[in-house]
């Protein structure tokens, strides 16, 4: 097998070696050409399958030299893919990004090594986004802005953005695709399928087919800038009773499938903690409010912003009323839940707060875990079993807790594979989202705070009451659910305020006082 690789190597490195000679005298980019993107990443598949066939096969499984051993080959490997990502561009960092959300479900050494693919995805040159604009909106420049930065704000996988002043005087953010992503996705991600089969092939405990499924799905969603505007709005309309929530309105007469103009706006990324220091910003206000959107998106709506990593969420003090404001950008991926999956992950949430574990067995069981719900159920919170049983509502997060579940995504990652082929499509982009808002809460210093569950069941509780009501045959059923719905909320709202008594100055007084006056007994 190992021989049948090194062929496989040497015809890629040869395809890749002719066709850039060819290439070179025809003046052309090899990025370009279909082949050498395949070949680049053949010869990338086959090296690092060598690698982890070839390291680990003389080592005792389990010992402490396997498992040293086996880290520096998936670092190894983790860099390997980064550069092919960088080298191929387009679909290929997109999915590396996506890889390098998935903090609690791949070892640490991909995951820490992918997440620079947000630091360095390509830009277009100056000449290109001039040329995407005059095919898309048939207009120069000059016609259409006053000014238009060279220099983009930001730079992604598949767009850029530069700031721009329209005639009116209103600065605008004008979102423009790369040119060439959308002639290479679909080729990308046919490779991708055929390499990620093939090493299937070579290692049965690799089941990633999911990641290509998922690619195939969302990339000629996210390739549609006017799906992205359609999305803003329907979330801005959505969620407009949270004054805090700012979603920059869409520019429809300057939009396009490849452009979208949009409303600029000012912030710090939601991960800066010295840009909230000195704006005077209130992380766990930040971190709440963040809670509270995304509790009301997934268990409320069932319409959920699948991409917020930091660039993507921005926080600042609004410059009239000074209160701070959260910023919603890249409304391309958005996951719709359907109203019985919705249900049970609300009621499995319940019982992963109340410890509740028959409850836990149930749900995970109807969202498709099978036996595998224990970890389900440890991937869906980033939990260990122990704190499952407790209830994760009642034990706050530990540092050792989490180094323990990231360390276990390396040792089960056979079992999570195969749990990730078993769930719903729905809960892919799910748990891509827990994990990067946990990774914010971790930045932010927030996630030993219980207000994200007490936000949690507050949805869920309105959801099921919602659900319920809708079922109801009459009306003193429906009053009946709505005054249940209400006691449960009136409950919630107490423990929160019992909480912040006992967190506050106040609590310690009162705590103080006790213990004097026990003492005094």
């Amino acid at each position: 097998m190992a021989g049948r690789l090194l062929k496989v190597t040497s015809v890629a490195t040869a395809v890749v070696a002719s066709s850039g000679f060819y290439l070179y005298n025809k003046q052309l980019d090899l990025n370009d050409i279909s082949l050498v993107r395949f070949g680049r990443a053949a010869a990338t598949t086959a090296v690092i399958s060598y690698d982890y066939m070839t390291s680990l096969k003389h080592v005792e499984y389990g010992s402490e030299e396997y498992w040293a051993l086996k880290s520096q080959v998936h670092r190894r490997s983790a860099e390997r893919l980064c550069n092919l990502c960088c080298a191929n561009r387009g679909t290929f960092i997109k999915v590396g990004q996506h890889l390098g959300a998935l903090d609690y479900l791949l070892p640490e050494e991909y995951t820490s090594t992918l997440k620079v693919l947000h630091s360095r995805a390509p830009q277009s040159s100056m000449e290109e986004i001039q040329q995407v604009i005059r095919e898309e909106l048939g207009k120069e420049l000059s016609d259409l802005f006053i000014s238009f930065d060279v220099k983009p704000q930001g730079a992604a996988s598949l767009a850029q953005v530069h700031k721009a002043v329209l005639h009116d005087g209103r600065t605008v953010a004008v979102k423009v695709q790369h040119p060439k992503v959308q002639t290479q996705s679909s080729k990308d991600i046919v490779v991708m399928e055929v390499l990620l089969n093939m090493v299937h092939w070579l290692f049965p405990d690799f089941a990633f087919m999911w990641l290509v499924e998922e690619a195939k799905k969302n990339m000629p969603v996210e390739l549609d800038f006017l799906n992205e505007g359609r999305n803003a709005e329907k979330v801005a309309v959505m969620l407009a009773h949270f004054p805090w929530l700012k979603v920059p309105k869409i520019h429809w007469d300057l939009s396009t499938r490849r452009i979208l103009t949009m409303d600029f706006a000012e912030g710090g990324q939601v991960n800066d903690r010295d840009y909230m220091r000195r704006h005077s910003i209130d992380v766990n206000e930040i971190s709440q409010n963040l809670g509270k959107m995304y509790s009301e998106m997934i268990f409320v709506h069932g319409f959920v912003h699948c991409d917020p990593h930091p660039g993507n969420v921005l926080v600042r003090r609004c410059p009239n009323t000074r209160k701070t404001e959260i910023v919603l950008l890249d409304h391309g991926l958005y996951q719709i839940l359907l109203p019985d999956f919705r249900l049970s992950y609300c009621r499995l949430w319940q019982s992963l707060i109340k410890g509740d574990l028959n409850g836990i067995e149930r749900y995970s069981r109807r969202l498709g875990a099978g036996d595998l719900y224990p970890l389900f159920a440890c991937v869906l919170t980033a939990r260990s079993w122990t704190s499952v049983n407790a209830g994760i509502g009642n034990t706050p997060v530990t540092h050792s807790e989490d180094v323990e579940i990231r360390s276990n995504a390396a040792l089960y990652l056979p079992q999570i594979s195969d749990l990730l082929n078993r769930v719903p499509r729905q809960m892919l982009l799910l748990l891509k989202t827990n994990d990067l808002l946990r990774g914010i809460e971790t930045t932010l210093q927030t996630r030993a705070a219980s207000s994200s569950f007490i936000n949690m069941s507050r949805c869920c509780t309105r959801a099921l009451a919602r659900h319920k009501r809708s079922k109801a045959q009459s009306r003193a059923r429906r009053l009946q659910i709505t005054m249940s719905e209400s006691l449960t909320l009136w409950q919630i709202s107490l423990y929160e305020l019992f909480l912040w008594v006992k967190g506050s100055t106040l609590g310690g007084w009162v705590g103080s006082l006790l213990s004097c006056l026990h003492y005094t007994h």
